[in-house]
């Protein structure tokens, strides 16, 4: 007999869009936790992944775009997108508080994604069932 409970999940995404499959499976594994009655708590993208939420990401038109594709997602299903905010300033990702902050001249961060730290990451842990990894290759 299986275990149908649902689950609940933060998904961690650490491959960057258009050079790892990261984003592309978990974004996969998303739609299938949510059709299989499962919930998303949230989702954390860290190291490389914080390019899922850049606002400045162009491919070409016959490519998908990742990072719409998971702003799409994360709306539909009001699910909570985090970059981690060390990783975001190391790779130039920024929103308009931290443009701000470091008199930058430009923010770039894609709505619903926000900035914050690793207790966000720590707060998946502790209220989701299960954390998922989808990390980049080596």
């Amino acid at each position: 007999m299986t275990n149908l409970e649902p689950h609940s999940f933060t998904l961690v995404i650490t491959g960057a869009p258009y050079s790892t499959q990261a984003p592309q499976t978990a974004l996969a594994f998303a739609r299938a936790a949510l059709d299989a009655g499962h919930t998303i708590d949230r989702v954390f993208l860290y190291g490389d992944g914080v390019h899922l939420a850049s606002d400045l990401v162009a491919p070409p038109s016959d490519e998908p775009h990742w990072p719409k594709n998971w702003a799409k997602f994360l709306e539909k299903h009001n699910v909570p997108g985090v970059a981690c905010i060390a990783s975001a300033l190391r790779r130039g990702l920024i929103d308009p508080s931290e443009q701000k902050r470091y008199e930058l001249s430009a923010s770039n961060l894609m709505a619903p994604f926000a900035i914050a730290g690793l207790g966000e990451w720590v707060e998946g842990n502790v209220k989701s069932s299960r954390t998922l990894y989808f990390h980049g290759g080596v």
